[in-house]
């Protein structure tokens, strides 16, 4: 098989099926997702050091917070990937 026809047969499945041929373990996204939390609590820290305005530092967390459900559903999809 063809580097082409790899690519056209891996776009032709649905993402998490893609991004498992990639390579990307269910273990990539669960620490995407603990780091993000930890970016969360260091950006709200320093936020707060700096004396910004409350509500920015609350934007900043809300936004980066909303990764981590993301992330740690992306996860849990690949590790059933896995399991097939």
């Amino acid at each position: 098989m063809s580097k082409r026809d790899e690519i056209v047969e891996l776009a032709s499945n649905d993402p998490i099926t893609t991004l498992s041929g990639w390579g990307v373990r269910s273990e990539h996204a669960y620490l995407a997702a603990f780091v993000s939390l930890g970016l969360v609590f260091l950006i709200w820290l320093v936020s707060r050091a700096k004396k910004d305005d409350r509500s920015r530092s609350e934007h900043w967390g809300l936004f980066l917070g909303e990764w981590v459900a993301s992330l740690l559903a992306l996860g849990v999809a690949l590790k059933l990937e896995e399991k097939d």
